[in-house]
């Protein structure tokens, strides 16, 4: 396994994070303790929206080092997308979002300030329409443009870095235990009152659910879907031991729902077309979670004989599920269908190339997508499984050419990163690999890791005093990280 794979501390961190955070309110620990710049005081209860963005922007970082995240581009991009769509009909001043996707069956998605968007793939598994899911994601972001979180910080004249601390603990033990383990970790006397902190005010959720539904509606999405989503959560808490992990700092309730139907008015009468992307996309997260690719087979190969959300994206699941088994000729026979219905639609095209790279026809399978770069360049999804596929045939060079020219338009994408480090490696590049995995680190707050690997290059570089003065500057940055912040 690779070096630049996660070491498993998961559970250790999540341990020491809520130590740290049940004491924290003991001690009455204040910003300097935590070596952190003071973001707000008693006196003013102000914090600017760019002091907002630097620690959201730490808080991001600290996070991807103790929660695994998925890295499936074509998933990433439909997301990005979406909310890009939404973000561009909110409040939001600011729309340069950061967003976060969790591999975690649970239903949640947050929203911390200074633009960061965290969604776990399990959201998809329990939302029907995009609509549904568009909707739990616009409220997120009307708490971000009416900062609601900045506001209950006037009220409770609280310094900031001990509630980010604990909105940290709560999500990695949501994300990293589920929620009964992570509910239960937060009953505690102390960690159950930082919890209730992290809980926006009714009157914060009235307001955020009023702007999320002017959001959707601009957006031209269905507003119904509010209520749909509402009453989905509802059920599924009905049922299951624990309620949707959404719920725990979301509550819902009768009242709420009404409010959201009455809310919809007329334009609950229109009828809008759903996103076919969306049920693709949900067709991923399905074989994602199943146990094995087997009883994916099972699962879609009955949605097809039976009903079906959606049987196009059942049939792509199938698919996606039969290549996963290694059944590369059944699922050809599969995709054919939907090649001929749609022979540019991206997901389709990318089953094709990864079927012939099951069958190890690597140049076709490169033919395939550089012929569909054509028309897309610079495509997410399709440049990252490109560069995968090059690397798997051994075409390093033209693999650095491309990974080195798609990190400059994707600088935050720590996946990027780690193939570019892999791939400097397998083509002996070693200044090369250094640099990129100590970006990856960065991106993953891993920050004593990524100041060796910048010595590490800097060793390299003496005698280039571009290169040597570039890296002390790297350095220097690293280090202010981590004095930002240490969660």
């Amino acid at each position: 396994m690779s070096i630049l794979r996660r070491s498993n501390r998961l559970k250790f961190d999540t341990i020491l994070l809520c130590v740290s955070l049940v004491l924290a309110p003991i001690a009455n620990v204040q910003a300097n303790d935590y070596n952190l710049p003071e973001l707000g005081d008693r006196s003013s209860a102000t914090i600017s929206t760019q002091k907002e963005k630097i620690i959201g922007q730490a808080w991001l970082r600290s996070f991807r080092s103790r929660v695994p995240s998925n890295s499936d581009a074509l998933m990433y991009t439909y997301l990005e997308n979406l909310i890009n769509r939404l973000a561009q009909h909110s409040e939001l001043k600011s729309r340069n979002l950061d967003l976060l996707l969790v591999k975690n069956p649970t239903m949640n998605a947050f929203a911390v300030p200074g633009g960061v968007v965290g969604v776990h793939t399990g959201l998809f598994l329990n939302a029907e329409t995009e609509a549904q899911i568009a909707s739990v994601l616009a409220h997120e972001l009307a708490h971000l443009s009416q900062r609601h979180f900045a506001r209950g910080l006037e009220k409770q004249q609280q310094n900031t870095i001990p509630l980010m601390a604990a909105m940290l603990a709560s999500l990695v033990l949501i994300a990293t235990t589920g929620g009964d383990a992570g509910l239960a970790a937060l009953t505690t006397t102390q960690a159950a009152a930082l919890d209730s902190k992290l809980r926006f005010s009714r009157q914060n959720e009235q307001e955020a659910d009023r702007i999320g539904m002017q959001t959707i509606e601009k957006a031209g999405l269905d507003p119904n879907a509010v209520a749909e989503m509402f009453e989905r959560m509802m059920r599924s808490s009905r049922y299951t031991k624990s309620k949707p992990e959404f719920l725990l700092t979301h509550p819902v309730t009768e009242n709420r729902i009404a409010d959201a139907r009455n809310r919809a008015g007329p334009a609950s009468q229109k009828q809008f077309s759903d996103s076919i992307d969306f049920h693709l996309m949900r067709a991923r997260a399905v074989l994602l979670h199943t146990e094995t690719p087997q009883l994916a087979v099972k699962r879609f190969s009955n949605e097809l004989n039976g009903e079906s959300l959606s049987t196009e994206a059942s049939r792509y699941g199938l698919v996606l599920a039969l290549t996963k088994s290694g059944q590369y000729e059944k699922a050809q026979q599969a995709l054919q269908p939907l090649l001929d219905a749609s022979p540019e639609k991206i997901a389709y095209v990318l089953a094709k190339a990864d079927i012939q790279a099951g069958f190890e026809d690597f140049q076709k399978a490169l033919t395939i997508i550089e012929n569909r770069l054509l028309n897309s360049p610079n495509n997410h999804p399709l440049t990252v499984r490109y560069a995968e596929l090059l690397m798997r045939n051994g075409n390093y060079a033209l693999c650095e050419e491309v990974l080195g020219a798609h990190v400059k338009l994707y600088p935050k994408d720590d996946y990027v990163w780690y193939l570019l480090a892999e791939v400097h490696g397998l083509a002996g590049n070693i200044y090369n690999v250094h640099t990129a995995r100590a970006e990856y680190f960065i991106l993953n707050g891993v920050y004593d890791k990524a100041k060796q690997q910048l010595e590490n290059a800097l060793k390299i570089a003496d005698g280039d005093y571009i290169k040597t003065s570039l890296l002390k500057e790297r350095i220097i940055q690293v280090g202010l990280m981590m004095e930002e912040i240490t969660l």
